[in-house]
């Protein structure tokens, strides 16, 4: 994993486009939450945070969740620090744990769908008793699967993007706001 310098940071700071404020992104939380607890306030879910660009999304919703419910991970990446996805790397797949279970994936970004669409079909492969999932945000694109999320908070241009848990280069993650790379830095 290479690091940025101070100048690399900071050039692309300075050359990121704003797609979505710090205000609008967390009535989209607020949405997301309240679709959750529709569907699930009879249920007892697991959630299962998609490491690591999920952790920031999952961290935001749950003070925003009034149901029962509990936490889990899986870790499973197709970009490493890249750009572009590559192929799926499981690191953590919580096989036993979600049996029987009503899972709620939670991940920051559905891009070209592929990583939420293999953990899904996991989670079914695993005996969940249901599968749904939660984004933040969705690319306008064509997507590699036929899948899509059940929940999503907002919906971004087809760029790359960054802030509020999704990263560029493994930086920008903490970003109050989500931005869009500028077309040279991708």
């Amino acid at each position: 994993m290479s690091k940025m310098t101070p100048e690399q940071f900071h050039g692309v700071r300075q050359r990121m486009d704003l797609i979505a404020d710090q205000a609008a992104v967390e009535r989209a939380f607020d949405d997301m939450a309240q679709a959750i607890e529709q569907r699930y306030a009879d249920k007892d879910p697991l959630l299962l945070c998609v490491v690591t660009g999920g952790i920031v999304t999952a961290g935001l919703l749950l003070p925003r969740l009034d149901i029962q419910l509990r936490l889990d991970y899986v870790h499973a990446s197709r970009y490493r620090g890249a750009t572009s996805g590559g192929e799926l790397h499981w690191r953590h797949r919580p096989s036993e744990a979600i049996q029987g279970e009503h899972v709620l994936v939670v991940d920051d970004i559905f891009d070209e769908g592929c990583t939420m669409a293999a953990i899904v079909d996991a989670c079914v492969a695993d005996g969940a008793a249901s599968v749904q999932s939660v984004v933040l945000a969705r690319k306008e694109r064509a997507h590699a699967t036929d899948y899509r999320p059940d929940i999503i908070g907002l919906t971004v241009p087809d760029r790359y993007v960054m802030g509020y848990g999704l990263d560029y280069k493994n930086y920008f993650r903490n970003a109050a706001g989500i931005y869009a790379a500028a077309d040279e830095d991708v």
